[in-house]
């Protein structure tokens, strides 16, 4: 073989190889679908940095389904049709109106099938009175004769409170809150710090539902002088659901741009680490160098500009 031939093989051979290898990275990648639309926060401030934090991890493609607004006549919404079973795992940034039962019904098939599902902050506040989203989640927003209570006692059990009795959902005002791991061999909480300061958030306390199964990852002291109820509250947990996954985190409050609670690097990577558990049942992401630490918070700027 000459040398111009030989050159031009491996030449070709190299860029097959380089293109190989790129599509086999971009087939590695979880498939991954934010819904927003609606909330009760700045959903237009909080999906776009979502978006773009979960893809820096190089784990996930993002798409976005955005539903029709509060105001939109009933048959705006014959449009909004998600195909769910083209995704490894979504994302919920919706609190509003209810779904039509159809895709009420998509959904649950999706996670009972094997969908991983990630509901984050207000998200848990939606869909009251829908029972398998209630499942799904296993603690809402909602009053306290809705359903059980679920908290951390100061020796590290359960304590469960029935409906009727104590606080229902609520918070005080938002404030930078210790953030306390309760399970330090699960994929999700693997690695991290037992104690990691979380920039200012809503820390919700007093949520209500069946909490059948579920398991909580990590919890923050809702203090009294802050207007909390003097206990730890959950703040990260997971349930299944069928064949499938969810994961639970209340925190990541936004009422504007760059609210540091969306920006919080220990946020990102609970939300990043959590949907990759979702859809996978393991975390191949590592702790990032940044994270909070017992003393710090590490706020991303990376975020900012969207």
């Amino acid at each position: 073989m000459s040398t111009i031939r030989r050159t031009a093989f491996w030449g070709l051979t190299v860029l097959i190889c380089a293109s190989a290898s790129s599509s086999a990275a971009a087939a590695d990648k979880l498939r991954l679908l934010i819904i927003d639309g609606q909330n009760n926060h700045n959903w237009k401030e909080m999906t776009p940095p979502m978006k773009k934090s979960l893809e820096a991890t190089a784990r996930f493609t993002v798409d976005v389904a955005t539903t029709p607004d509060n105001k939109a006549p009933k048959d705006a919404w014959d449009s909004f049709r998600p195909e769910f079973s083209k995704y490894d795992v979504v994302l919920s940034n919706y609190n509003g109106q209810p779904w039509p039962e159809r895709v009420q019904k998509a959904l649950e098939e999706y996670v009972d099938n094997g969908g991983g599902l990630v509901i984050v902050h207000a998200a848990n506040n939606s869909f009251q009175g829908w029972t398998e989203y209630d499942k799904m989640i296993g603690l809402g927003w909602r009053g306290n004769n809705y359903g059980d209570r679920v908290t951390i006692d100061d020796k590290g059990e359960t304590v469960r409170t029935p409906k009727g009795e104590g606080p229902g959902a609520g918070h005080g005002p938002q404030h930078a809150f210790t953030v306390v791991v309760r399970d330090s061999e699960h994929p999700v909480t693997k690695g991290m710090p037992h104690e990691w300061l979380h920039a200012k958030d809503e820390l919700y306390h007093g949520q209500r539902g069946p909490a059948q199964h579920m398991h909580i990852l990590a919890t923050a002291f809702s203090a009294k002088d802050q207007g909390g109820t003097g206990t730890n509250e959950p703040m990260i947990w997971v349930i299944p659901y069928g064949k499938g996954r969810v994961f639970t985190t209340v925190m990541g409050h936004v009422s504007g741009k760059g609210d540091p609670a969306i920006r919080c690097v220990g946020f990102q990577t609970v939300v990043s680490r959590g949907a990759e558990w979702a859809a996978t049942g393991k975390v191949t992401q590592p702790i990032p160098s940044d994270f909070p630490t017992a003393g710090k918070v590490s706020l991303s700027t990376s975020d900012t500009d969207h």
